[in-house]
């Protein structure tokens, strides 16, 4: 049996729950039906009675760092304070995707949500698809870009007075998802992430949920393919000429050339950068390896439920364990958006 090396557990705390409709999205696009044809219109949330059961279970097994909902807004989950409550207790960080609005739904202030969760966050990962208003507005449906720079501003500022207080840093990410109606912004992106202090700039292929967005993806032919590789190129030289205040260059991660077979598979020798190290527990309890779709997972094997298997059991089941041995032989990995040279 492979030896356990589970470092991080992203929680589905609330994936149903988000106040954008971001037209990627899996369950908020325009284009999904999802909420509406596969929930019933119904809202999966994590019952509060297992957040201290998982931290509990994460603690025994050495894991670091635990991320709250990355599908919908984990700021909206009701439980949120119970969540930071949590990793303080048990010594674990937080690693947060968020899509920058700082919702009022609990009436907090920027910088009252800044305050609470930079003490406790290794990352924060905020949602970033345009370097204009026009572009970020079209892919992110109701989001407004100009509150968004001020709110990351805001954000940057607390997070650097803590670490000159504390000597905490928490790192600060612009997330993207490439699509050709976004990335001849890529440079822009990079330039105004230096300009605001942000540390890293990544993202990842478009998963074609709908085939209202297919078009939309690079990995369609050898000249969509070619049109990402020069985006990629003018990406690192522009890191390089644009610096962040400090003179350091933003980090750019995933931001790599695409080959010319990866319109059908992925490279073989591509590695998965969640196997034996990441897991993720949905509302529901179910246990999966990895963030594919919901639909996808379920061709990975059945890894167990949180209401009936510990983590651990999950890692040492016989379904865990062939997928670490075989997944470059199952159709879902041979096709990841993930998957990458390590």
């Amino acid at each position: 049996m492979t030896k356990c090396n589970i470092w991080r557990l992203t929680l589905d705390t609330n994936p149903e729950d988000c106040n954008l409709s971001c037209t990627m999205c899996e369950e908020h696009s325009p284009f999904s039906t999802y909420i509406k044809e596969k929930l019933g219109g119904k809202h999966r949330r994590m019952p509060k009675e297992w957040l201290e059961p998982i931290f509990q279970q994460a603690q025994a097994m050495g894991v670091t760092e635990i991320i709250p909902s990355t599908m919908g807004e984990p700021l909206i989950y009701k439980h949120f304070a119970l969540f930071v409550e949590l990793c303080y207790k048990y010594g674990i960080r937080m690693n947060l995707t968020t899509n920058g609005t700082f919702p009022k739904t609990t009436e907090k202030t920027v910088t009252e949500w800044a305050k609470l969760i930079v003490p406790i966050t290794t990352d924060i990962k905020i949602s970033w698809n345009g370097a204009s208003s026009i572009i970020a507005q079209e892919v992110m449906l109701g989001i407004d870009f100009e509150q968004t720079i001020i709110n990351v501003k805001e954000l940057v500022l607390i997070r650097n007075e803590h670490y000159k207080v504390t000597g905490h840093y928490c790192r600060i990410t612009f997330q993207l998802t490439f699509m050709q109606n976004n990335m001849h912004e890529l440079s822009d992106i990079i330039k105004l992430a230096a300009q605001l202090d942000i540390d890293r700039v990544k993202g990842h292929q478009l998963w074609t949920h709908f085939n209202e967005i297919r078009h939309l993806s690079f990995r369609q032919n050898t000249e969509s393919i070619a049109i990402w590789n020069n985006f990629v190129r003018q990406a690192h030289e522009t890191a390089e000429l644009h610096r962040k205040p400090n003179g350091q260059r933003v980090l750019l991660e995933n931001i790599i050339p695409l080959q010319q077979q990866e319109t059908k598979e992925i490279p073989e020798n591509y590695e998965c950068p969640f196997l034996n190290k990441e897991l993720w527990i949905s509302a529901t309890g179910k246990i999966s390896p990895c963030c594919a779709p919901d639909e996808l997972r379920n061709t990975l094997g059945d890894l167990g439920n949180f209401k009936v298997n510990t983590i651990t059991e999950s890692v040492e089941s016989a379904s865990y364990q062939n997928l670490l041995k075989n997944y470059k032989n199952i159709p879902l990995c041979k096709t990841c958006n993930m998957r990458k040279p390590i």
